[in-house]
């Protein structure tokens, strides 16, 4: 009887695999070459002991240590304990991602289509769908492992040996093994593809804020935190195996009872309970607008909620902060000095531009939903009402820019918030909200771009993401790993001036609003004259 729950899994497994031939080996080419690419160029920057002593010195500060996890190694910062220390953490987060819509792709996504009930009206076994999405997921994660030990190892870099980079590759992969399980738990439990996302996403975000506020200031309760064992490899440092064990261990139990959900559970049901609807329609719901805000209602708390908390996150240190330049002559020697701005003020432009760019994720989902909606048949039957097609993306678009800004100024009143009780000359609000909405037009012109791609190439929109992370990666570490000035130049958050270290550049803000608004109405245009999705 068991086995013939799993009947078939093998024709499916092959079948996951054709269906992402191409997908899967981006997202894998992707995260080997931007951690290949980072490990040449940390050996290349820093050539000698005393200038990795002196980027060692800038990571002890309580930011760093929330931004990226405990400096490993910092007394002896070698190339292997610096890549560690700097990339490990944020490329585990790609593999996070990576496994969680992948998962979700071929198991929730696939159930709403109507994919999965044709499946089993076939000699198909009740698990083999599920089963087969975690093979392949295991499988790539695997795989991505391999690939990055391998090519870490053949660099023949000398404080990069043979079992640190194999540790750093499993690090990845377990990463990717957990909220691979996550994302298939939760396939389960949710009603729909929207929540098992959001909730997946939820753990991946709780699991690196609770990471953060551990590392600086309770050491255990980072062990909370998967990405906490992550880091507890100690990877060029120490090579601690043992919490990939744990990881991998937690991901088979996760995945083993996301199995069990599956058999007790009914097609397109959940076991998440779903409020009922109301008798009568609101107000709200008799205009397009009131629509699509209550069709996001709960992701926009959800969001909300984050960039709070990522504000409040980050505004926690700042305390800690002030003391650490204060008593640390190398830092504050590293750091030019600008009259009239403190070192904390220029420490804070990095994270205004981390924040910027987090929060422009919400700003393209709740602009990209409007292609989900139209993938589900259900823009076809909302346009057969007196709506018209502009209408219904300007209601959308709206949605995207109000609540864009929305989450920037969450998240600065949470950093303000918690500055406020952490310094002893805090940051005046009036500051941070003016260094925060200078990104505003960096962020219109993102949203701008998927309002192109859904207007003109649906198909295209996730280039919309990748244009996002290529963005993070540039203006991020740029600086960092010295990139050429032009590579940030081909992003918009590149032109952005840094308050209060920069002037004011209102001819930069001008060119891309401008450039914005380009993008935004022709795509509203091409969105009149295309056809529909069906």
């Amino acid at each position: 009887m068991m086995k013939s729950q799993f009947s078939k899994t093998g024709s499916l497994f092959l079948f996951i695999l054709k269906r992402d031939r191409y997908r899967l080996p981006i997202w894998l080419v992707s995260i080997l070459f931007i951690t290949v690419i980072t490990a040449s160029s940390f050996t290349d920057l820093y050539k000698n002991e005393q200038e990795r002593q002196g980027i060692a010195e800038t990571m002890r500060n309580p930011a760093m240590t929330a931004m990226v996890g405990p400096g490993y190694g910092l007394d002896n910062y070698t190339t292997g304990a610096m890549m560690a220390h700097q990339m490990l953490l944020f490329t585990a987060i790609v593999a996070a991602i990576m496994s969680i819509l992948l998962v979700i792709r071929h198991t929730r996504d696939d159930e709403e289509e109507g994919r999965i009930e044709l499946i089993r009206s076939l000699p198909v076994g009740r698990l083999a769908n599920l089963s087969a999405t975690l093979i392949v997921l295991f499988s790539v994660n695997a795989l991505l492992a391999l690939l990055i030990g391998i090519g870490l190892y053949s660099m023949d870099i000398a404080s990069m040996g043979a079992e640190g980079s194999l540790l750093y590759g499993a690090a990845l992969g377990a990463a990717g093994f957990f909220f691979a399980a996550v994302a298939a738990l939760f396939a389960q439990l949710s009603q729909n593809s929207r929540g098992a996302i959001g909730y997946s996403f939820a753990v991946l975000g709780a699991a690196y804020l609770i990471r953060a506020v551990g590392d600086v200031s309770n050491a255990a309760l980072s062990w909370v935190s998967p990405l906490g064992w992550i880091l507890g490899t100690e990877v060029y440092v120490s090579d601690i195996w043992w919490p990939i064990i744990l990881t991998v261990g937690a991901a088979f139990v996760l995945a083993g009872a996301a199995l069990y959900l599956n058999t007790i559970r009914d097609l397109e049901s959940g076991f998440l309970p779903s409020k009922p609807g109301k008798k009568q329609a609101s107000p709200m719901l008799l205009s397009p607008v009131g629509f699509v805000f209550r069709l996001q209602r709960t992701s926009i708390i959800s969001w909300g909620i984050g960039m709070y908390l990522l504000g409040v996150s980050y505004g926690s240190v700042l305390g800690d902060l002030e003391s650490f330049f204060s008593n640390n002559e190398m830092m504050s020697e590293m750091l030019t000095q600008v009259e009239g701005v403190s070192l904390t003020d220029q420490f804070l432009t990095m994270i205004m531009s981390v924040i910027s760019m987090i929060c422009t994720v919400p700003a393209l989902l709740f602009m990209l939903k409007m292609k989900g909606e139209e993938k589900k048949n259900r823009t076809e039957h909302f346009l057969s009402r007196a709506v018209s097609r502009l209408r219904l993306m300007s209601s959308y678009l709206l949605t995207s820019l109000l609540f864009g800004f929305v989450m920037v100024l969450l998240a600065v009143t949470g950093l303000w918030s918690a500055s406020f009780s952490t310094m002893d000359d805090p940051i005046s609000f009036g500051s941070l909200f003016e260094g925060a909405m200078v990104y505003l037009p960096a962020i219109w012109v993102m949203t701008g771009l998927a309002v192109l791609f859904a207007g003109a190439l649906p198909q295209a929109t996730s280039l919309s993401w990748l244009y996002l992370g290529y963005s993070f990666f540039v203006v991020y570490l740029g600086g960092l790993l010295q990139f050429p000035e032009w590579l940030g130049k081909l992003s918009p958050f590149g032109y952005i001036p840094q308050i209060p270290l920069e002037e004011l550049n209102m001819i930069h803000l001008a060119l891309l609003t401008a450039l914005a608004g380009i993008l935004i109405a022709a795509g509203l245009v091409s969105y009149r004259s295309r056809d529909i999705e069906g």
